[in-house]
């Protein structure tokens, strides 16, 4: 039983258990000596008793808090409703903690936040009914700080792994981090290459000292004081604003520069604290922790805006790039209605002669100063492009065909100008090719392609001259139907063949596996470049039984190697678009390896951007039941068209693969050495292995070795080899103890 006395007297309580009696001196000793915290309140929710260790924890005394309510202990924003739940649950016995465990924050005596584990019990008197709680606090503050840390950290990486900007991130970040230090308002900095500093992400900041921010320029002291000691933030993002901030309710501020792992001063991330008795141990760790996401969004930040400008910007002239184009075109189309435009294409009469005779660097100065010329004659409506090479392409909207005539002399006349290029003074002529929407075509493909056959049709007639598309001159048609029926004449009696490229370890030097690649010989119409036949494969419906054929002639290869002893670790296979939407694929694969005898991994399925970008459902089942095989799966190309990261993360891929136009001048492009080192690092920390294609120098051998690309393809090791070719290569680069070896050597 329990008994009750005066409050305060040695017989306030006394517990039976059973037998013996244990006397009420007894039950306090042990409570007051009790390492964890206790309360007990009477049936008034009156402290009754209050240990040394409660004392320690809620940083009152004994003298302070015995006889007084309970709610003095209770977190602020509970007080007011405290005595509502303790009676409700004295009337009906349902209580919202009683008899159960959980986390609670509250204030010290000086201010300091605390978390404590709580755990409440309620004890009824037998003789009298009365109702008493005991309360048990544990204290769980470095715990609990650890935990939201770990949350903290698993939010940002999950944010970063995704297409959120930087913007998003850092309101995550600032939310999280506001919620974890009372009173806190969290806010990320950025300085951009003019010193300039813009708040890029406070959600809760007033906007009064936002905007005070935002007006800042550094000087070059402050940014070298900065970049020296990143502690030395306040000085910057403080001391010269405290007046107006603590007119806004912030009395404090732990702050630190945000370092790039190149030394770069990229910004300042802050945490303004609004009471004067705040944790600043706890705001300082915060801080700290926050830093490397800071950096790490940032830096993502910047390499996807870099990634996003190459990818739709030509590098050489800033104009924009054939798949931009194409997307525009697109858009435009699609506003219906009665629009229309007409599309010029420019081309440089003999500029072959002119690169052959100048050399490349001089032949990029007059591509950069043709498209200086063009964008000076177009209006701000207009959209210009360079899809490669020396051809250019203007859209011009709402252009009758009059119009177009003056345009395209206009056009000609501009780039006729003589022009001096280094010491020689150029003359200058073009061609132009038109094609109007809706006229020719319903699509970007078509116009581009009319407008094609039209320049080709003017060059052939002479210089300096622009011809519009007609139907009768364009002979895309006509080759499609050619090839078409030859490619399945071929495919029928056996004529396509399979070559392999080697995949070299950078850091190994071992053989990583080989490419299969699709070769045509046609008796009449000789070599057939894969780009000319596999488009046509893809438009006459033929693509699905060379990817079938592909997939069994590269296993029968490997299991006939294996049989010579050329162990050769995995076969990749290039694959359309429109296999990866037949449910069927998965086990056409399983069945096949099955049939050969071959382990999984000894295959590897490439996939296009389209693939990637491809977001249905039945798409992505299909990718993930052949991963599911542990069949390999690798992004081919990347970074040539719309490659999304989130879909990166989202895909079972298990290697990328960088294009060889990132390699092109590889060794002296700032910019492709900046994407590659992107992707390496993306390709690393989301566990893939990165292959680059067309390594063609020992330069460029040694650029990706420093930047720790996994594995090299490309004609510095080897071409694309026939099987008994590949076996001759095999034999003596194993001989000699290393793959990695130029085909020079």
């Amino acid at each position: 039983m329990i008994s009750h006395g005066a409050v305060g007297r040695a017989d306030v309580l006394e517990f039976t258990v059973d037998q013996p009696k244990i006397s009420a001196d007894v039950l306090l000793s042990a409570m007051e000596q009790a390492i964890d915290p206790m309360v007990v309140i009477d049936e008034h929710n009156l402290i009754i008793f209050f240990n040394a260790a409660a004392e320690k924890i809620w940083g009152r005394t004994r003298e302070e808090v015995m006889g007084r309510n309970v709610s003095c202990l209770v977190p602020e924003p509970e007080r007011d409703r405290h005595d509502s739940y303790i009676n409700r649950n004295r009337e009906t016995g349902i209580g919202r903690i009683v008899g159960t465990s959980r986390e609670v924050e509250f204030r010290r005596a000086n201010g300091e936040y605390v978390c404590g584990e709580l755990s409440i019990s309620r004890v009824q008197v037998s003789d009298c009914g009365k109702i008493y709680y005991i309360a048990v606090m544990k204290d769980v503050t470095e715990p609990s700080r650890q935990r939201k840390i770990l949350v903290l950290q698993n939010d940002v990486l999950q944010a970063l792994a995704s297409d959120m900007s930087i913007q998003e991130v850092g309101d995550l970040l600032c939310r999280r981090v506001d919620s974890f230090v009372p009173g806190a308002v969290g806010a990320l900095m950025l300085i951009d290459r003019s010193r300039k500093l813009s708040v890029s992400a406070s959600p809760s900041m007033p906007k009064r000292y936002r905007a005070a921010l935002d007006s800042m320029e550094l000087t070059p002291e402050q940014l070298e004081t900065l970049r020296a000691n990143p502690a030395a933030s306040n000085t910057v993002v403080w001391d010269g604003y405290a007046s107006l901030a603590r007119s806004l309710g912030l009395e404090r501020c732990c702050s630190s520069t945000i370092i790039s792992r190149t030394g770069q001063v990229m910004g300042v991330f802050a945490l303004y604290l609004r009471g004067n008795d705040a944790d600043l141990a706890w705001a300082q760790r915060v801080v700290s922790t926050s830093m490397p996401f800071c950096a790490l969004a940032i830096e993502q930040g910047e390499t996807r805006q870099h990634i996003a400008q190459l990818s739709n910007f030509d590098s050489l002239t800033g104009l924009l790039n054939r798949t931009s184009l194409h997307n525009i075109i697109e858009r435009l189309i699609m506003r219906g209605g009665d629009s229309q435009f007409s599309l010029f294409m420019v081309d440089i009469d003999r500029f072959r002669d002119i690169n052959d005779a100048l050399g490349h660097v001089n032949a990029d100065r007059f591509l950069i100063e043709i498209g200086r010329r063009i964008r000076h004659l177009v209006k701000d409506e207009y959209i210009v492009s360079r899809s490669g090479g020396d051809e250019f392409i203007i859209v011009v909207p709402e252009c009758s065909h009059e119009r177009a005539e003056k345009f395209a002399e206009n056009l000609i006349n501009a780039i006729a100008k003589p022009l001096q290029v280094g010491e020689n003074t150029l003359s200058i002529s073009c061609c132009v090719g038109i094609s109007t929407f809706p006229a020719n075509g319903p699509d970007s493909e078509s116009l581009l392609s009319h407008a094609d056959a039209a320049t080709r049709q003017a060059k052939e007639d002479g210089r300096g001259l622009f011809r519009f598309a007609g139907q009768e001159k364009n002979q895309v048609a006509q080759d499609r139907l050619v090839l078409g029926s030859a490619l399945r004449d071929s495919l029928s009696k056996g004529m396509l063949n399979l070559n392999y490229q080697p995949q070299v370890e950078t850091m190994t030097g071992g053989l990583y596996g080989v490419e299969a690649l699709s070769r045509w010989h046609h008796p009449t119409l000789g070599n057939i470049y894969p780009s000319r036949f596999i488009a046509v494969a893809e438009e006459t419906g033929q693509i699905e039984a060379i990817g079938r054929w592909s997939l069994e002639e590269a296993c029968s290869q490997m299991v006939k190697w294996d049989r010579d002893g050329v162990r050769v670790p995995t076969v990749a296979v290039n694959l359309s678009a429109v296999h990866f939407r037949n449910r069927g694929l998965p086990e056409h694969i399983a069945n096949l390896l099955k049939h050969h005898g071959l382990t999984p991994d000894r295959l590897t399925v490439e996939i296009t951007e389209s693939v990637m970008m491809d977001s249905s459902s039945e798409t992505e089942e299909v990718l993930h039941a052949i991963r599911r095989l542990d069949v390999g799966l690798s992004m081919d190309d990347f970074g040539t068209g719309y490659s999304s990261l989130s879909r990166l993360t989202r895909l079972p891929l298990t290697e990328i693969k960088i294009d060889r136009s990132f390699i092109n001048d590889f060794e002296h492009d700032t910019n492709a050495q900046a994407v590659t080192m992107a992707v390496i690092g993306i390709g690393s920390r989301l566990g893939m292995t990165v292959v680059t294609e067309g390594v063609e120098t020992e330069q460029q051998w040694r650029l990706l070795e420093e930047l720790h690309c996994d594995v090299m393809q490309g004609y510095l090791f080897s071409r694309p080899l026939p099987p008994a070719e590949l076996e001759k290569w095999f034999r003596e680069r194993q001989a000699r103890g290393s793959f990695l070896i130029p085909t020079t050597a």
